[in-house]
């Protein structure tokens, strides 16, 4: 029965009472990246506004992750569909921390992609690939004068544990191979790019600026060559 759904269904079984006989863990790739699921999730993108948005899971990714393709319009069907790489961020995309820009760009791309279609990749990378309890230990270390590299650095960690590979995987696994991309992050166009994923245009997201997320946008500028325009978007805002 469940394989008529899902035709790659071969995960191991899990034990679910009891004391677990095992690690748990990401699952190893077992193949090459192919579809694991589709589904239609209508999406509150704004209040009031609805997008009729598909979301598609994976097997195979090679870090063994469940990260999410979410579809919007009929950007499957287009020639070079927009893509926007977002690293999930449970403070900013749900809580609405302001230390970050991470929910105001997820907010600016699923309201873009509703209206011209899209793809959103959201990856499970939260806190540059650290993790949460680590990226909460880095904001102490913030709070004590660092910035959010050096904090990193701080708990042996790398400036961005991030890699985009599994975002190309999802990709090419339908066939994606063209595409313009919503970012100011060059790492994540070079990446799609060595992967094999070609990247037509970079469209750079909107700068999402407030005083209690300046710091951390002007380290992403300097360490990482973001392309974000702090001061402008101060002078544009009145600020």
């Amino acid at each position: 029965m469940v394989e008529d759904f899902f035709p790659n269904h071969d995960a191991p079984v899990r034990q679910l009472a009891g004391v677990p006989t095992g690690p748990i863990g990401p699952i190893a790739p077992t193949g090459p990246p192919r579809v694991r699921a589709r589904v239609k999730i209508p999406l509150e993108v704004c209040p009031g506004v609805i997008a009729a948005a598909e979301v598609i899971t994976f097997d195979g990714l090679s870090d063994g992750g469940e990260h999410l393709m979410v579809v919007f319009g009929d950007a499957l069907s287009q020639t070079r569909p927009l893509v926007r790489l977002h690293s999930e961020c449970l403070t900013g995309d749900v809580l609405g921390s302001r230390r970050c820009d991470c929910g105001p760009q997820l907010r600016e791309a699923t309201l873009l992609m509703q209206d011209t279609g899209g793809l959103l990749l959201y990856l499970r990378q939260e806190g540059r690939g650290i993790g949460l309890y680590n990226k909460i230990d880095a904001y102490v270390l913030q709070d004590a004068g660092m910035d959010t590299f050096e904090a990193n650095r701080a708990l042996n960690f790398g400036d961005d544990q991030r890699t985009y590979a599994v975002a190309a995987q999802m990709l090419i696994a339908l066939d994606l191979r063209e595409v313009d991309i919503l970012s100011n992050n060059p790492e994540k166009v070079r990446q799609l790019r060595a992967a094999g994923v070609r990247v037509h245009r970079q469209r750079l997201t909107e700068v999402h600026v407030t005083e209690a997320n300046r710091r951390y946008l002007t380290a992403k500028v300097e360490y990482a060559g973001h392309a974000i325009s702090i001061d402008r978007a101060i002078d544009r805002a009145g600020g």
